[in-house]
């Protein structure tokens, strides 16, 4: 940690020697980010975040209030994280048994640009693809495809959303375009992947 960082940390927030904060990061009250834990630039941790060692966010994730990221964790670039999510780690855990590090943890990953609702719980070793989109309240139990809309208990797809946020209704041609943006986006034949126009990895 140097004496005077180019991020910004509330005073009551606890950052553990051997953290990696980008600059332009932006840490809030009694927010704990762990010595492994690794952020990158223009991030914003919301009050009472816990995040763990070997936990990485890439570039402007955003994390509401009340949120914990355990160990194996991945959010990659634009992941925005609503209030009160929820991540675990081992999938069978229980107190009288030792479940820890590497050997029991699973990792799981956030694609770029995924939005993860309120009050939602991310069961470990799923993937969610980039731009999905999970609906408040719900518990992801497996991976969810690119730009999938997803929701319930467990969740389920209910549909495709775009890069921006929003709704896509496709015609028979298999095609939709984002009213926002107005980027194309075309549905395959077997209706399981979606692809967007000037979309590059």
């Amino acid at each position: 940690m140097t004496d005077q960082p180019a991020y910004y940390a509330h005073p009551t927030a606890v950052l553990d020697d051997g953290c990696r904060v980008g600059a332009g990061c932006r840490i809030w009250h009694f927010t704990h980010v762990s010595a492994g834990a690794v952020l990158g630039e223009a991030c914003s941790l919301g009050q009472n975040v816990f995040v763990a060692d070997d936990v990485t966010l890439g570039r402007n994730v955003k994390v509401q209030n009340n949120v914990s990221l355990y160990t194996g964790v991945h959010c990659e670039d634009d992941v925005f994280l609503g209030p009160s999510v929820v991540f675990t780690n081992v999938k069978n855990p229980r107190s009288a048994v030792p479940r820890r590090g590497e050997a029991h943890y699973l990792p799981t990953v956030l694609e770029r640009g995924v939005t993860v609702g309120a009050n939602s719980t991310i069961v470990c070793g799923v993937r969610l693809g980039r731009y999905a989109f999970v609906g408040a309240g719900s518990v992801i139990t497996r991976n969810v495809p690119a730009f999938a809309l997803v929701y319930g208990n467990p969740a389920r797809q209910r549909g495709w959303m775009s890069a921006h946020g929003h709704r896509l209704y496709f015609d028979q041609s298999g095609f939709a375009r984002c009213p926002e943006s107005f980027q194309g986006y075309e549905l395959n034949e077997a209706k399981t992947e979606v692809w967007a126009e000037d979309y590059s990895d």
